[in-house]
């Protein structure tokens, strides 16, 4: 099981808050172009969506124009119809994808998280309503719910009529299927949560009420990681599950309802190339954060 709460070692700047939202005002949804999000809002429908999400948030590693040529590619194989491609037979679904790759995922990984994805929407009626079963609304965060969701759409995949224990599956497929007792920081599924929960604002698509927005951890990555530290936000070193409900927790005391809404802008400063691992005097300056910025600070006063 996941841990829900860990001590706030680190204390965000008071003056913190008003900086954050205008940043999250600055890059909204003008800025889709530049996020695997805007590639799911090309589906209208939500079942095309959750599937769409499921599958863009797996693949979201590397260099986001990359991901965003790949995702592109994936939907023309899939005829821009997931969900119904998801319950196509195994062997139509191998053969659409056959030389499909991103970085270590393959064809055949997508395929076949496809059929658990497909096999989820039969037994389930919809990927939401699998999540809901594992669901505690009372909970401080969706840690335990990711516990019970992960292995039940894992259930999908099987061989000889039992469920493929997930250390037998190929790296790529694993990669959709994050383990959450080993603690990582769950970047993608975190990811995914957040596109399905949070409200549609123009850029994350509100279609898992009534999960709660104030119960998302950040997707953390080593882009809004590293930027969290730099605010504050976190006083941990590695990136995991532990830092992501630390910089969650902190973002909460700005944002009690729904706190990783920040996500979005702050993973633009990264994406975008405009925070820098070291100072640089034209980022620093034209940066909207550098008062609250420990790394910049210095070089807004130079």
């Amino acid at each position: 099981m996941l841990p829900f709460m860990v001590r706030l070692a680190a204390v965000p700047s008071p003056a913190l808050g008003p900086y954050l939202d205008r940043l999250a005002h600055e890059y909204g949804p003008r800025y889709l172009h530049t996020d695997p999000v805007g590639e799911v809002r090309r589906f209208d429908t939500p079942a095309d969506r959750e599937i769409a999400a499921y599958l863009a948030a797996g693949l979201a590693f590397g260099r986001v124009d990359t991901i965003l040529a790949h995702l592109r590619e994936l939907w023309d194989r899939l005829e821009g119809a997931p969900a119904r491609i998801a319950e196509e037979p195994a062997s139509r679904r191998r053969r659409r994808l056959r030389g499909f790759v991103h970085r270590w995922v393959r064809g055949e990984d997508v395929a076949l998280v496809l059929g658990a994805l497909g096999s989820a929407r039969r037994r389930h009626g919809s990927l939401r309503e699998l999540f809901l079963r594992g669901y505690d609304a009372e909970a401080a965060d969706l840690g335990g719910a990711l516990g019970h969701f992960l292995p039940a759409l894992r259930e999908g995949i099987r061989g000889g009529g039992r469920p493929v224990p997930l250390a037998r599956l190929s790296h790529g497929a694993r990669t959709f299927f994050p383990d959450p007792e080993r603690g990582g920081a769950m970047k993608r599924v975190n990811l995914f949560l957040r596109w399905m929960v949070r409200a549609d604002d123009g850029v994350d698509l509100g279609l898992w009420n009534p999960v709660q927005p104030r119960q998302l951890v950040i997707p953390l990555d080593t882009h809004v990681s590293r930027i969290s530290r730099y605010l504050g936000l976190t006083s941990r070193r590695t990136v995991d599950w532990k830092m992501a409900v630390e910089v969650t927790g902190n973002l909460r005391t700005l944002d009690g309802e729904d706190p990783v809404r920040f996500d979005f802008a702050l993973s633009r400063l990264g994406i975008l190339d405009m925070c820098p691992r070291q100072v640089d005097v034209h980022c620093c300056r034209a940066c909207p954060l550098v008062t609250v910025c420990t790394l910049g600070r210095g070089e807004s006063r130079a």
